[in-house]
């Protein structure tokens, strides 16, 4: 087991399970903070957790409080991201000056995945992860969660990537640095609110087991980049690509016209996307959150298993 690095406070529950080589699947903050309203936020991640739980694994909610890095938070730091004013959106980059201020910071996919690898924790389960923004042509605005994939050995459960960015120009980017994107069950690649984008997966597979034995393989190689594992939302949640797309065109209208730029992009479009679909959208998401959580669980229990037959074998042959 990697040891977790000692800037981080971990919860007593994920310490113990990291501790044992158990099961723990990480989960951002930044959807609480900054991609759903209250109440829905708490009651998303507290329903998220309980089906992690449910399936026979740890979770881990990734924050940070009071400057400190935290890996698994109580019913209290819940609250306090979602409903507190001072919480920050913080990727990567944000990370240093958050923690030296002694702030309050909301991970992003990024980040999240960055203090996860630093805690020792090999699986994570998002909404969507971001990616190249339509625009990007002359805006250069391209998510980190990218570059962070393309460095950071987390596999990274999602419903794909978020439909209000360029999906093609995202799946091209992640091919060349390198990052294996997994279509769950499908050979259509999803796009978040939508079973299928228009493009092809790059490539497929069917079980956790599956999963679980590309993962050992990905790293036993010494090649560092994490996993886009993409996992369709359920058929009976989704809202068809034909009737969300001129939804998403209307936000990205107004949003332009608003003058919102940088990381406040995101936000932006999901809330509008809510307003406009008389919350259909927010439905859609916490369903795809759920159904990711439960795909999450099972990667990390295969994955748990594989490694532990392996450290046994290790142990018998030394």
């Amino acid at each position: 087991m990697t040891s977790p690095h000692p800037r981080l406070t971990l919860g007593e529950e994920v310490r113990d399970a990291l501790r044992d080589g158990r099961p723990v699947v990480a989960l951002e903050s930044t959807i609480i903070s900054h991609g759903m309203p209250y109440p829905q936020n708490v009651e998303m991640a507290t329903e998220v957790e309980a089906i992690i739980r449910a399936q026979g694994a740890v979770p881990a909610t990734i924050a940070v409080l009071h400057g400190r890095p935290r890996v698994g938070l109580d019913r209290d730091d819940l609250e306090l991201l979602a409903t507190s004013p001072e919480v920050r959106k913080v990727s990567v980059r944000d990370l240093a000056q958050v923690m030296a201020r002694g702030g309050h910071g909301a991970t992003t996919v990024a980040s999240t995945m960055r203090l996860a690898s630093l805690a020792g924790i090999k699986v994570f389960v998002t909404g969507g992860i971001g990616g190249v923004h339509r625009g990007a042509q002359t805006s250069f605005d391209i998510s980190a969660d990218l570059t962070e994939l393309s460095t950071t050995p987390v596999a990274v459960i999602s419903a794909g990537v978020k439909s209000i960015l360029d999906i093609g120009l995202t799946l091209e980017t992640l091919e060349t640095l390198g990052v294996p994107v997994l279509g769950y069950g499908t050979d259509d690649f999803p796009a978040f609110y939508s079973r299928v984008s228009g493009f092809p997966s790059p490539l497929r597979a069917d079980s956790p087991e599956e999963i679980a034995a590309i993962m050992r393989a990905q790293w036993d190689l010494g090649l560092t980049a994490g996993l886009s594992i993409a996992n369709p939302v359920p058929e009976d949640d989704e809202i068809p690509a034909e009737r969300i797309d001129g939804i998403i065109e209307r936000a990205l209208a107004e949003m332009t016209e608003a003058g919102v730029t940088g990381k406040d992009t995101t936000p932006y479009l999901l809330g509008r996307i809510v307003e406009l679909t008389k919350g259909e959208s927010l439905a859609t998401n916490i369903a795809l959150v759920k159904n990711n959580a439960r795909l999450g669980a099972r990667i990390a229990i295969s994955y748990a298993e594989a490694e532990g037959g392996a450290t046994a074998t290790a142990s018998r042959n030394a």
